[in-house]
């Protein structure tokens, strides 16, 4: 049987961000297109699709949508070795 190979999140086109809210929770690998991030404004776009990404959850949720505190882009996974 063959072994599904995942692709990285940049070969998909998506760069995954780290979110610290301002209760001091955390939330890892949220998704932003690459597209949005070209520009000079880059990472300011992918605080505000974080932001009402947090918005549908929330309310999905039924609480409060929760503020960013800091958002900065997730360090890039280590590749895994192959199997023999």
């Amino acid at each position: 049987m063959a072994k599904r190979v995942k692709q990285l999140p940049q070969a998909r086109g998506t760069v995954l961000f780290d979110v610290v809210f301002e209760d001091g929770s955390r939330a890892s690998n949220r998704r932003v297109p690459m597209e949005i991030l070209n520009g000079l404004d880059g990472d300011q776009l992918a605080r505000e699709l974080v932001e009402q990404q947090e918005a549908e959850i929330a309310e999905k949720a039924g609480r409060p949508p929760r503020v960013i505190q800091s958002l900065m882009r997730a360090a890039k996974p280590e590749p895994k070795p192959d199997r023999e």
